[in-house]
């Protein structure tokens, strides 16, 4: 396009034709504006959408290997009171020693030291996020 010289106007065709232009820069922009943020939003609930899947998928993780651990410590325990019974010559004693384990520990942790579970809970979970206290 020519522009015009000193003393000269533009026509109302060039005029017409450079805002229209300037138009269509705008509205080219604003439409690539929102399609960039409308693909960022797009991406960023794919990625929210990912990390929850695995997030409850740990968790899911967490719960049946919880329950493997349950289990097997009770067949432990039962194991150990019924070796303890034999050893005594009556299975009621092992079932009885094994169960005042249980209640001194539950003893121990309510009444003479009750922030000390809680404390190591909550240093194993920040150990495990790599959080320094």
């Amino acid at each position: 396009m020519i522009s015009p010289q000193k003393g000269e106007s533009l026509g109302p065709k060039q005029v017409k034709q450079k805002n229209s232009r300037l138009h269509k820069l705008f509205d080219d922009t604003a439409t690539s504006t929102y399609n960039d943020v409308m693909s960022i939003i797009e991406a960023k609930i794919e990625l929210l959408k990912i990390e929850l899947t695995d997030r409850i998928s740990f968790v899911g993780a967490a719960v049946i290997i919880g329950v493997i651990l349950i289990i097997g410590i009770g067949y432990l325990l039962t194991t150990v009171a019924l070796l303890t019974g034999e050893l005594l010559g009556h299975p009621f004693l092992g079932y009885l020693i094994v169960s005042l384990i249980f209640l001194s520990c539950f003893l121990f942790f309510t009444k003479f030291k009750p922030l000390l579970l809680k404390n190591l809970i909550q240093k194993l979970l920040l150990s495990v996020h790599d959080y320094n206290k």
